[in-house]
């Protein structure tokens, strides 16, 4: 079962990954000076990475835990 933890790891640490990439993005746009409507659109796109990010980090937790569960 390590080699469970040690992919949960790898799957938790690329949606980290994805999730400081969202927040780079949002400041990003924010900075930007878009107009409203445009800045409204971005920043609903990278809420949606961003709640996928969070949903793969969850699930590579969850096989952390399952492989610590099962050795």
């Amino acid at each position: 079962m390590p080699l469970l933890v040690y992919a949960g790891t790898a799957i938790a640490l690329m949606g980290l990954l994805v999730l400081g990439w969202c927040i780079w993005a949002a400041i990003a746009a924010k900075r930007s000076g878009l107009p409203d409507a445009d800045l409204r659109a971005r920043l609903q796109r990278i809420v949606t990475i961003n709640m996928g990010a969070l949903l793969i980090s969850v699930l590579g937790l969850m096989s952390v835990v399952m492989g610590i569960f099962l050795s």
